[in-house]
């Protein structure tokens, strides 16, 4: 079954309101003109709440959402980063427990490590008998690779990723959009991870961070997202925002929160059959996990 994480209506993202609870239901408050007006949520047919800049909720209304089994996530604007989360009790197990239980398999955690790399490269493309770390220095070179061609179409001479938070505006355009583009698409995975029920840090490729998972599942996606918008922007007077920004409409057009959903449960159960993702990003069919 799939959890309603995968359906990108039972979503909802919030900023400068106050949420509240009142004799009615769970409403979402903001000052205006006119006065306070008020939004009431659909608790029960959500499964995710993001909580965005300038919220604030109260504790009724957390317990509500608690027993709706609805996972609430505070979330930078827009919802593109994660700073964390309160799971519900009613939230399923199911995909922690595979995931936990694939990586502590050494056998198990090297043939997801390799279907990931497939999956991004193309099957069939890892030698017999090949290792993890010899995996990870596959993958960089095929990374490079990727560097190399984008930069010889923009035109922009040699390439080297850097990533130095201490001399930020020293950066390249590139380098600079690229960074900033990653942050926000770690966070959008991080918030799936979350409302799945799975843990960030049990990574089958990464290891030593508590956002390990986090990173395997974001490089499915950064040569097809992040990397080409970042080369494109090697002109930019401001590639931070403009990435942002570029990101956003991106990731609207690529059903990003659908496929994260889709493509956890295919590496963690390869042999039971998925679901396809239609065009308007939802899955035929769709069952939600609570009942």
């Amino acid at each position: 079954m799939l959890p309603k994480i995968a359906d990108s209506l039972s979503f909802l993202y919030l900023d400068v309101v106050r949420v509240v609870q009142d004799d009615t239901g769970v409403c979402a408050q903001i000052a205006t003109a006119r006065g306070t007006e008020q939004v009431y949520l659909p608790t029960a047919a959500l499964s995710c709440v993001l909580l965005g800049p300038g919220t604030s909720i109260t504790q009724p209304a957390l317990a509500t959402l608690a027993r709706h089994g609805t996972t609430v996530l505070c979330t930078g604007s827009g919802g593109v980063r994660c700073y964390s989360g309160i799971i519900p009790d009613s939230l399923t197990s199911r995909w922690l427990e595979l995931q936990a239980r694939r990586w502590a398999d050494d056998h198990e955690r090297l043939n997801i490590a390799i279907r990931m790399y497939e999956q991004r490269f193309g099957t069939g493309t890892v030698p017999a008998g090949t290792t993890l770390a010899q995996l990870r220095g596959m993958e960089g070179q095929r990374i490079k690779a990727l560097y190399r061609v984008l930069a010889q179409q923009h035109r922009i001479g040699r390439f080297r990723r850097s990533y130095d938070p201490a001399s930020w505006d020293q950066q390249d355009p590139v380098n600079l959009a690229l960074s900033s583009a990653n942050t926000c698409l770690y966070g959008i995975v991080h918030a799936a991870i979350q409302a799945m029920g799975c843990s960030p840090g049990l990574g089958f490729v990464h290891s030593g961070t508590q956002n390990a998972f986090v990173y395997d599942i974001a490089d499915l996606y950064k040569a097809h997202l992040t990397i080409p918008l970042a080369f494109g922007l090697h002109d930019s007077f401001n590639p931070e925002q403009e990435a942002r920004r570029s990101f956003r409409s991106e990731l609207r057009l690529f059903k990003l929160m659908p496929r994260i959903v889709n493509d956890i449960q295919r590496l963690l159960t390869p042999d039971t059959p998925q679901l396809d993702i239609e065009p308007d990003g939802t899955a035929p069919g769709l069952v939600d996990s609570r009942g």
